[in-house]
């Protein structure tokens, strides 16, 4: 899918091991990798999300949430991204699909996303409310120029995967 999308922006998409990288390379602008990978093994990604911070390297990690729950998160090994599916959170691969995923980056990152951002917040007489934040990147706002452009959601498997989650707590 990366290959896909980069072609006709013209990117090129270098596939290969993350400890041959070239980092003397100008135009490289992001990396994105697994784990646990393929083949099912983990990796600690620290040092690697390290380099690319020092050479202006944008990091990705595509993981697995469950295996986040148990061991260490792409987020504390540094990674700029962290992006998966929530199938795992309450919804088995044999209830079908589309799954609701998750799509996290740093806070400097946060008015480049796509999407809409919801918080927590509280409402004039000081009851917990829920809003939406970063309502500038909306389309009724900036129309053209508007990241967020949302038309479909998986709204009841992204709540499966909540109510899962919360079912279970922080300890998985």
């Amino acid at each position: 899918m990366v290959e896909t999308k980069a072609e006709p922006l013209k990117v090129k998409v270098v596939v290969g091991d993350p400890n041959l990288i070239d980092w003397s390379d100008s135009s490289l602008c992001g990396i994105l990798i697994q784990t646990p990978d393929a083949m099912g093994m983990l990796h600690d990604f620290t040092t690697l999300f390290e380099k690319a911070k020092r050479h202006g390297v944008v990091s990705c990690c595509g993981t697995d949430l469950m295996a986040s729950v148990l061991l260490k998160p792409p987020g504390e090994m540094g990674a700029d991204v962290v992006l998966g599916s929530a199938h795992r959170f309450g919804a088995p691969l044999g209830f079908g699909g589309l799954h609701a995923a998750f799509f996290a980056v740093k806070e400097e990152f946060k008015r480049l996303i796509p999407g809409r951002v919801i918080g927590i917040s509280k409402d004039s007489t000081g009851c917990p409310a829920i809003r939406m934040a970063l309502q500038t990147r909306e389309q009724r706002i900036k129309r053209e120029r508007a990241t967020s452009n949302i038309c479909t959601s998986q709204a009841l498997l992204a709540n499966v995967a909540a109510f899962y989650a919360i079912y279970h707590g922080s300890e998985g």
